[in-house]
């Protein structure tokens, strides 16, 4: 089968949940049925703008309620639990039997990062200790670690706490009970889950994998082997054989995308739009775009994050947003919550060639709400770009 590149584009954007109209008043049934359709929302700490786990729900729901995340990641009966699903990352509650195998390699040594697989090897002693200490003393967090327990001063310290923190984790045997702040706070994996979770039949590697690679096809619609591997990590051996079976078994369809310089595969259940009618700030770690190549595969441009460049070689900015105006991102902004002053701050904004005579208008609109939504009074533009002007004036006409 041979697709344009309109078509393969269209295909991705409605299985990210772009098109259909924003309810009027997301609820909590919206947001878990987002969470289950993109299979895994990434998270990390920084919060220039809002921490990235609260962003790809506003842009696909619009102003759904932040503590409906935090209920159905942290609450009382969630949906979601934390594991390594992209990177650090929350996930369906269902898919949990589905990381069993990586939890099982990572208690062999496999799959960690470098220190952390070594301190296993190392430490696996001074690791049962820990855990034997959360078992007694119930929820921790690692602070708790930095001086150590009350009558053994010094027995734990901070970097081989967190070390210990994260090879359980790694492993399944603790996991996030809630956060205090950004500060996970860990207990047993079996105080923390619904037991009819836990209790459920723990499939073969390549079962999980495979039902991990339909997932991922089902979220992207169409991918290359690339991107169904990255969607989560997978090893590429593993991949690459998932695939195959996948492939022989009518499970995905290899298609050929015109402009695309590798095979690719479909869902054979995606959606075929004409047209998508969508606006969306887009995190810069929002599923759509967090692989850069399917990024410049699909839209036809280059998005880098640039947070940990230095601030003279950054070309859009520190926390910058890309603008999804129906199907092609035609803008970049530069955002900045200033929370103390109540504004919503553009420090730079920048047109893509897609960008049209409308672009503005709807980029103020959306900026709008995002501002409304992180309770801030206005927008304001504050930088350079080749669109500020033009963003500065539809933000407050005639000024």
């Amino acid at each position: 089968m041979r697709l344009s590149a309109a078509q393969a584009r269209r295909i991705a954007l409605a299985a990210q949940g772009f098109g259909p109209a924003r309810p009027e008043s997301p609820s909590a049934r919206h947001l878990r049925k987002t969470a289950r359709d993109l299979g895994v929302i990434q998270i990390d700490s920084v919060n220039v703008v809002s921490r990235t786990h609260y962003l790809p729900a506003f842009s696909r729901l619009g102003d759904y309620p932040r503590a409906a995340l935090e209920a159905e990641a942290w609450g009382k009966t969630p949906s979601l639990f934390e594991y390594w699903g992209h990177e650090a990352s929350l996930l369906p509650l269902d898919s949990q039997p589905l990381f069993r195998w990586r939890m099982a390699r990572a208690e062999a040594g496999e799959g960690l990062w470098s220190g952390t697989a070594r301190f296993g090897r190392e430490r696996r002693d001074y690791i049962d200790g820990i855990l034997a200490e959360i078992e007694r003393r119930g929820p921790v967090t690692g602070g708790d670690f930095a001086t150590g327990p009350r009558g053994a001063p010094g027995w734990w310290s901070w970097s081989d706490g967190k070390r210990a923190l994260e090879w359980l984790f790694w492993a399944g045997r603790i996991t996030t009970a809630t956060r205090r702040g950004f500060e996970r706070v860990y207990d047993l994996t079996e105080r923390v889950l619904p037991a009819a979770v836990l209790d459920r039949p723990t499939p073969t590697e390549a079962q999980a994998q495979r039902a991990l690679v339909r997932a991922s096809a089902r979220a992207m619609g169409v991918a290359t082997a690339a991107d169904l591997r990255d969607y989560f990590r997978l090893p590429l051996a593993d991949a690459r054989a998932r695939i195959a079976e996948l492939v022989e078994a009518g499970e995905l369809v290899p298609v050929t995308v015109e402009g695309w310089d590798r095979p690719a595969f479909m869902d054979p259940t995606c959606r075929k739009p004409r047209r998508i009618a969508t606006r969306a700030l887009l995190s810069p770690f929002d599923n759509l775009i967090w692989f850069r190549e399917r990024t410049e595969r699909l839209f036809g441009l280059r998005v880098r994050l640039e947070i940990y460049t230095p601030a003279h070689k950054r070309v859009h900015g520190y926390y910058v947003l890309p603008f999804l105006q129906d199907e092609a991102i035609t803008a970049r902004v530069d955002l900045k919550a200033d929370r103390k002053a109540g504004v919503l701050r553009v420090q730079a904004a920048w047109r893509e060639p897609d960008a049209d005579r409308e672009t503005p208008d709807a980029l103020a609109h959306e900026l709008r709400l995002v501002a409304a939504w992180l309770g801030l009074e206005r927008v304001e533009v504050a930088g350079p770009g080749d669109l500020a002007a033009a963003l500065a004036e539809s933000l407050n006409p005639g000024r």
